[in-house]
């Protein structure tokens, strides 16, 4: 039996860069919904998108709802994870995240992707 291949993407654009953190989640939640497991990086901008119905705040024209996607993400087992460090300079605690997202830093991120059979892209 084939292992799953996993994709690993880290977004760092929110509301400042819309179109790049659309294709963030939609490259996240296509590659979810094939079958390939996904670790979703929240940092930079998307930190934001860790609290409670902020994902439902972001709106770009011709593009699939925030909330939708990530719930694909979610659906396939994937894993979602707000940085240490974007979390602290944004004032934002474990007791502020939406349940299920996890917070951790470099040292996590680098021991997800280093492993044989993962692919990295950073938006």
């Amino acid at each position: 039996m084939a292992t799953r291949s996993t994709l690993v993407i880290k977004v760092t654009a929110g509301a400042d860069a819309p179109e790049r953190c659309s294709q963030a989640f939609t490259v996240a939640s296509v590659a979810a919904a094939s079958g390939t497991r996904v670790s979703l990086w929240l940092t930079g901008e998307s930190a934001w998108f860790a609290l409670p119905g902020r994902a439902a705040e972001f709106e770009l024209p011709h593009a699939a709802p925030l909330p939708d996607l990530v719930e694909a993400v979610r659906a396939s087992g994937g894993r979602i994870t707000l940085c240490t460090q974007c979390a602290a300079r944004r004032g934002i605690e474990e007791k502020d995240v939406t349940e299920g997202v996890r917070i951790a830093g470099a040292q996590v991120f680098v021991s997800e992707i280093m492993p044989e059979g993962v692919q990295a892209l950073v938006y």
